[in-house]
């Protein structure tokens, strides 16, 4: 039992809610991956990507707090096998105790080909067992023993034998477990179906009464993982009307709740429970309680239709909404003796204190008021005056709960109608983890100022919805504010970019890591899919609409593959296209009448290769071959009319039109840099060798310029703006700035409504600079960075954001206010 409640700590308080399966079991042939799950499993965990899951929890800012507790560490060590596998769809990690009380595992999934490739593995060793006319593999994988098989093209994996050996005679299947798992998503993160009864959390409420045995028998949720925030969405379902306590709300309507317009911002939370008809909630409390249904209740209660309960540290005030306020004042005429005046509010004395748990117990616990007060429409009892006075003094100026920008976000994520919602501060959310683990946690939760649980009572179950949210401090005008740091698996390859989402017109982010896997990550820091390419990818990806309908595909180049990857990661057919011969320059992408006719150039040394968006060479295509190989990568510029394709070798600027004829000829020669070829003033502009400036018009007239560059720069330019870089002097049009000594990446320039913006890295001393067209460095920089940058409006705020690498393995978003 004590490994299954450490298991618990891993995942924390973002996995409280859970779903329903009942005891009915019918024999039928085993077609989906639930159909395998083992009788007495108490957990399991669905997955359809992961990577994705894995990925999420280690950028989780919450979740990477229970990462140096033991029972993360155990569960890592327990779990290390995962690794070796590389699912192509739904995962399901399942988990269920021995008759030792012993924790076991047990991984079930489609089997493929490519699932399980033991080659080349260190720290492995396998032998087959068979018996009883069954085979199966035991494997040992850094010192820790799985057993493993296949059973009707299904891949089961256990950490115990007998498992396995129960898998082979099952064929039993709970019909309720399949409905409730049949209702969990499959675009999420991952989802969690838990039986209530397994001793994992005690309780997810303030009030220790409302443990989650009595609450409820099973809650299944989706969970999505960002890297700031835990959505959760799912049901939880009550079998037996009359033991478990969610179905109090069997029959009642939810109400929109209010407690959070009385209850103080500095309070530690608040919880409220709703009904539209106090008497159906009374006689299910009746009821559960067992109580006789013929006993009187208080007529204060007639016109209710909320109870809250505000918690300041071990102080309790209760709220009763009323919609007829007057009627409910009159039913308290006997209970109105003025012991203090606030404020200009009249505070009563109380005679009935048992009144409220006598009447809402066990949703009400440890209160007894002595006294109360009248705001408006809420009714506040309790026994301590300060408390009072406090909750008088905020409703006053408008100081409460409901005003705090945190709990705003949160509850846009929240329905207004709840039958049960509570909303915690961060004090009282670690309290509320303390209570289910054993571990101390070293980082608090200072951060999360506003976490939300809220039930929804539908018929014969409730809707669940959760969140978990980093709260931020309002930057200050002008600063510079790190909005995520997202860790891979692997090291960093390239410098990350964005990528325009066509579904919400945002940016997302789009990487490669070091072993050849490209990232699109979205700009809340979730890692949307991981896709293995043949190599490095060449430049700067581009994005298409290949089928003319408004989505947008990615489109690059590896030395020797030409990729078009839809939305999702998966490859876009006849891509991607096979190369023999390197590829030697990024893939240019080509509209030259932006009418989505696309042509994709590929540069092999000499060569340019013109092909559609079927992957077939256009013909009429006349470039031959260049006499060097090609060092720059073929742009495409239009002026007045006309098209330009432009390039260059070592000594020849190539300047030819859409079927590859030459449209212009260069009167001279020059040895040409390695910098690329730009638009600048009406001229197609690069450097020489020995850093001139070199312009040809679209006569063939050459001109020169003298920048004093050395043999090392670097250029940038746009239609009427030149950036350069030689040393440590950086000149943005005729302004110069001159830089600390160190090792700088190539500059970039960025045209953002109506504005320069220029960009620089100064990788020895991981520097990120940002200046304006006059040279100006923008305030509050430089920021830690290592690596280019990509500035853009990345969302639907007015605040520009940018890119860098962080550390090795991180890439960093920065916003700037």
């Amino acid at each position: 039992m004590y490994k299954l409640i450490r298991f618990m700590r891993f995942f924390g308080f973002t996995l409280l809610l859970f779903v329903a399966f009942s005891c009915s079991n019918v024999e039928k042939n085993r077609a989906n991956l639930v159909d395998f799950v083992p009788k007495n499993t108490s957990i399991i965990i669905k997955t359809s990507n992961l990577e994705d899951l894995k990925s999420s929890i280690k950028n989780s800012d919450f979740l990477d707090k229970f990462t140096k507790t033991s029972a993360y560490k155990h569960l890592e060590t327990n779990l290390d096998y995962l690794k070796l596998l590389k699912p192509s769809g739904e995962l399901l990690i399942c988990f269920s105790k021995d008759q030792k009380d012993s924790l076991q595992f047990t991984i079930i999934t489609k089997f493929t080909p490519q699932l399980f490739k033991r080659d080349s593995i260190k720290n492995y060793v396998e032998e087959t067992l068979t018996y009883e006319n069954q085979t199966l593999t035991k494997s040992t994988y850094n010192k820790n023993t799985f057993y493993s098989t296949v059973i009707d093209s299904t891949f089961f994996a256990a950490s115990s034998k007998d498992i396995i050996n129960t898998a082979f005679a099952n064929s039993d299947m709970n019909e309720e477990l399949v409905k409730i798992y049949n209702s969990t998503s499959n675009d999420k993160t991952f989802s969690i179906i838990i039986n209530a009864n397994s001793p994992f959390i005690k309780s997810f409420f303030i009030e220790e009464s409302l443990n989650l045995k009595a609450f409820t028998n099973y809650i299944a949720i989706d969970v999505d993982i960002n890297q700031n925030d835990i959505y959760i969405n799912g049901i939880t379902k009550a079998t037996d009307s009359t033991k478990i306590l969610s179905n109090i709300f069997r029959n009642t309507i939810p109400q929109e709740n209010q407690t959070q317009h009385i209850t103080p911002y500095d309070s530690d939370g608040f919880m409220s429970f709703t009904f539209k008809n106090f008497k159906t909630i009374e006689g299910n409390l009746k009821t559960f309680k067992k109580k006789d249904s013929i006993t009187s209740s208080s007529p204060i209660f007639d016109n209710i239709i909320e109870v809250g309960i505000i918690y300041q540290t071990d102080k309790r005030a209760l709220i009763l909404n009323s919609t007829d306020f007057i009627a409910t004042e009159d039913a308290l005429i006997s209970e109105q003796t003025v012991i203090e005046t606030y404020r200009g509010i009249e505070i009563y004395s109380f005679s009935q204190p048992e009144l409220f748990i006598n009447t809402f117990s066990p949703l009400v616990k440890d209160i007894s008021p002595n006294k109360y007060c009248i705001l408006d429409n809420f009714f506040v009892f309790s026994s301590h005056s300060d408390l009072l006075q406090n909750i008088i003094a905020n409703y006053q100026n408008k100081t409460t709960f409901s005003e705090l920008e945190t709990f705003k976000k949160v509850k846009e994520q929240l329905s207004n109608a709840s039958s049960l919602l509570l909303a915690v501060n961060n004090t009282s959310l670690k309290s509320i983890i303390s209570k289910n683990f054993k571990d101390d946690l070293d980082d608090s939760f200072n951060s999360y100022s506003t976490s939300a649980l809220q039930f929804i009572y539908d018929s014969n179950f409730a809707h669940v919805n959760a969140i978990i949210k980093k709260s931020k401090t309002r930057a200050a005008q002008n600063s510079v504010s790190e909005e995520l740091n997202i860790k891979l698996a692997s090291d960093i390859l390239n410098k990350p970019q964005f990528v325009i989402n066509h579904l919400t017109k945002e940016k997302e982010i789009v990487v490669q890591d070091i072993k050849n896997n490209l990232y699109l990550i979205s700009n809340k820091g979730k890692i949307l899919w991981k896709k293995q390419l043949e190599g490095a990818v060449l430049g700067t990806i581009e994005q298409i609409d290949i089928f003319k309908n408004g989505r947008l595909q990615l489109a690059f180049a590896t030395l020797n593959r030409v990729y078009v990857i839809d939305r999702n990661g998966k490859d876009v057919a006849p891509f991607p296209g096979k190369f023999n011969d390197k590829i030697t320059q990024p893939l240019s992408v080509f509209d030259y009448d932006r009418n989505k006719n696309y042509r994709l150039l590929v540069t092999q040394g000499k060569n340019l290769l013109m092909y559609d968006v079927n992957a077939k060479t256009v013909n009429g295509f006349n470039f031959k071959s260049a006499k060097e190989a090609i060092i720059s990568q073929p742009k495409h510029f239009r002026i007045s009319s006309k098209d330009y394709i432009v390039f260059k070798t070592n000594n020849t600027l190539h300047i030819i039109d859409r079927v590859g004829n030459t449209r212009v000829t260069p009167k001279r020669s020059s040895n040409f840099s390695n910098q690329p070829v730009f638009l600048y003033n009406s001229t197609f502009t690069t450097t020489t060798l020995n850093g001139q400036l070199i312009s040809v018009d679209t006569k063939g007239g050459v001109s020169t310029q003298n920048l004093n560059l050395s043999e090392k720069h670097n250029i940038e330019a746009s239609s009427k703006t030149l950036v350069t870089l030689t040393g440590n002097k950086l000149t943005i049009k005729s302004n110069a700035v001159e830089l600390d000594f160190g090792t700088y990446t190539r500059p970039e320039l960025f045209y953002i409504r109506d504005k320069i913006y220029v960009t620089i890295t100064d990788l020895q001393a991981q520097k990120v600079y940002i200046y304006d067209s006059q040279g100006n460095l923008l305030p509050n920089f430089p920021v830690y960075g290592n690596s280019e940058i990509v500035l853009d409006n990345i969302d639907k705020d007015n605040s520009l954001e940018f890119v860098t690498k962080g550390e090795n393995n991180s890439i960093l978003l920065y916003r700037i206010n």
